[in-house]
């Protein structure tokens, strides 16, 4: 009875310690300014303010609503609203309060809800550094009926520094400074200006059989989500990112699952490549292609021949690597040079390399011998 009554204690101890593990304000600015930086991209609302609303509306994520729905700004049904729900005492008992998969598509919804709606179109006319305006503005056009809620956001941007997550976007930079690929937010024309940005550069292709967008370094993740109309967990899983804000290098995106196989036989490896940039490029599962290529290491060496797809050749799918015959095209060469040079035929060189057309770059790495 004793070990019983001890073990209940534990337990329960263990209960109340996890529920006192509260995420401070710090941790979650640090959880999700990233994020409120990528929508201030896509859509102009100021990481500042979004900030301060997510760590009043959701009490630093730790408020019963977040927990039940991850709606971090507290926002209603509305008439508008189709997906799903959860009910929670607010101004009266009861009311229903939109509920989403992931904090991702609450900020995603949560600016989509201000730049959408006619009550605050307003405030897409200020400066986006004016976050007293936009505090203010926000109470006026009815965002809470809390009559201090300027002040409280106010506040909290002044007190934990937010300013400088609005600053770094209209700066053009990321969040560790570096300079970014994306337009700055400067006003609302500026909003449409990024809008058709969004537009002309997301052209679908077929890659691999795959629906796929090229995408340049610093482009919002996000973005491509809306844009897509894609769940932003689902995009981050088919493409097997670890990173869930702004893309770290150009690179391909994929709109749908990647396929286990490659359509060409192997890739050879060029300077700088590691096995996620491959796996990427031509549209495999990064957990297939280790799996194709058994016993491989994540540090690649040039020329190193990468399976993407099974060979019978070689048995049962397990493959190791092995160095082909490499050449680096040096400045004015051209394909008939190299071909002569190594007596082959251009058109070999062509095939080899999946060349479409004569031309080459000084530095390109050109597969001589299968």
């Amino acid at each position: 009875m004793q070990k019983l009554i001890t073990i209940l204690f534990i337990l329960v101890s263990g209960h109340l310690f996890a529920q006192n593990q509260k995420t401070t304000v710090q941790e979650y600015i640090d959880m999700y300014k990233g994020l409120a930086m990528s929508e201030m991209q896509r859509t102009g609302v100021p990481a500042s303010v979004t900030l301060a609303q997510g760590i009043l509306e959701s009490e630093n994520g730790n408020g019963e609503l977040v927990r039940k729905s991850n709606n971090h700004f507290g926002i209603k049904c509305k008439n508008t609203w189709t997906g799903n729900t959860v009910y929670y005492d607010d101004d009266a008992r009861g009311e229903c309060f939109r509920k989403y998969d992931t904090p991702e598509e609450s900020f995603l919804d949560h600016s989509n809800f201000l730049k959408s709606s006619d009550r605050y179109s307003s405030l897409f006319s200020l400066d986006p550094s004016d976050y007293q305006g936009w505090s203010y503005g926000l109470k006026k056009a009815g965002y809470a009926t809390n009559p201090r809620y300027p002040e409280i956001l106010i506040r909290n941007i002044e007190k934990y520094t937010l300013q400088q997550y609005t600053q770094l976007v209209l700066e053009g930079k990321d969040i560790n400074g570096g300079i970014t690929s994306n337009p700055k937010v400067i006003s609302d024309s500026s909003f449409e200006i990024i809008n058709n940005e969004v537009v002309r550069l997301l052209k679908k292709t077929n890659r691999n059989g795959l629906k796929a967008i090229f995408v340049k370094k610093g482009f919002s993740l996000i973005a491509i989500a809306t844009h897509f109309n894609i769940s932003f967990s689902k995009l981050i899983e088919n493409n097997d990112l670890l990173n869930d804000g702004m893309l770290e290098k150009d690179q391909w995106i994929y709109l749908e699952k990647k396929k286990k196989e490659g359509k060409q036989e192997f890739h050879i490896v060029e300077e700088g490549e590691n096995i996620r940039d491959i796996a990427q490029f031509y549209g495999i599962q990064l957990s297939s292609i280790r799996h194709i290529n058994k016993g491989m290491l994540d540090s690649l060496n040039i020329g190193d021949k990468i399976y993407l797809r099974k060979n019978v050749e070689q048995g049962k799918g397990q493959f190791a690597m092995s160095s082909v015959k490499i050449h680096k095209v040096q400045p004015k060469e051209g394909l008939y040079g190299i071909s002569k040079k190594y007596n082959v035929t251009i058109n070999d060189l062509k095939k080899w390399n999946h060349l479409d057309s004569d031309n080459l770059k000084v530095g390109q790495q050109l597969i001589i011998s299968k």
